[in-house]
């Protein structure tokens, strides 16, 4: 898949198409992480920024910041949020010789899952260059086992009506595509898109490849009306998640 042709694509809808992490989070854990990292001294990277999202959030707290995206279409969207501290430049994030300047700030949101695990792999080493030593990254990233506790409770509620998992639709639970190189790779179908997933000794796998260290790992949840269209009452937590990783620069 062309990366920049398919995010160029979807640009004009971005905001309605691709799911909102700081809306859907229920627990509000990332102001919790911009309100510990604010410093209007500091310079940030929004590694991924998409149309600008995180912009009002990212914008009060750092001196200035500077958005990264493959998707000119998207960075044109982008610069249409009138904040005067955010300069823009287009860059494939999955290339080495990415030219990055040493920041104390970086914050990544959903953009490290591509199915090719060699790229998401320069991403972070990318981070991890992109920040000055004891500078801290705030990265978003799909979880696994999330995935997997979707399906469990999907069968639940399949069962609760009386409905054996013989029984239930294969297209109901065929995230993985009955194929075990991706299962094992943690390469998950949303609406038909090979989507990386993760697990906590992965990424703590990655980071040895990296100059950064995972400082703190915590769930962002979201309300289960996020995975399925009028869940039960009784469906409660826990709740489906993504993983919010703290690195710090060594």
């Amino acid at each position: 898949m062309n990366e920049e042709s398919h995010w160029n694509t979807i640009a004009s809808n971005y905001n309605t198409e691709i799911f909102d992490v700081f809306k859907s989070d229920k627990n509000g854990v990332l102001p919790r992480y911009f309100d510990k990292h604010a410093n209007l001294h500091h310079h940030a990277i929004d590694f991924g920024c998409g149309t600008g999202k995180a912009f009002p959030h990212l914008s009060p707290r750092f001196k200035n910041i500077l958005a990264l995206d493959i998707s000119a279409e998207c960075l044109g969207i982008a610069r249409q949020r009138n904040h005067s501290n955010i300069v823009f430049k287009r860059a494939d994030l999955t290339q080495r010789g990415v030219k990055l300047p040493e920041v104390e700030f970086v914050f990544c949101c959903n953009v490290i899952m591509l199915p090719e695990r060699d790229k998401n792999v320069k991403m972070f080493q990318n981070i991890s260059r992109a920040l000055r030593p004891g500078g801290t990254a705030v990265v978003i990233v799909p979880s696994l086992d999330s995935v997997l506790l979707s399906s469990l409770r999907l069968i639940d509620w399949y069962k609760s009506e009386g409905v054996s998992v013989e029984d239930i639709p294969a297209s109901d639970i065929d995230y993985f595509k009955n194929n075990k190189r991706e299962f094992v790779q943690g390469i998950v179908h949303i609406d038909r898109v090979p989507t990386k997933h993760y697990t906590p000794a992965e990424l703590e796998l990655i980071m040895q490849q990296t100059d950064v260290r995972i400082n703190m790992l915590e769930k962002v949840e979201y309300e289960w009306t996020t995975e399925f269209n009028e869940p039960p009452e009784w469906m409660k937590a826990p709740y489906p998640w993504d993983w919010l990783i703290e690195l710090r620069k060594v």
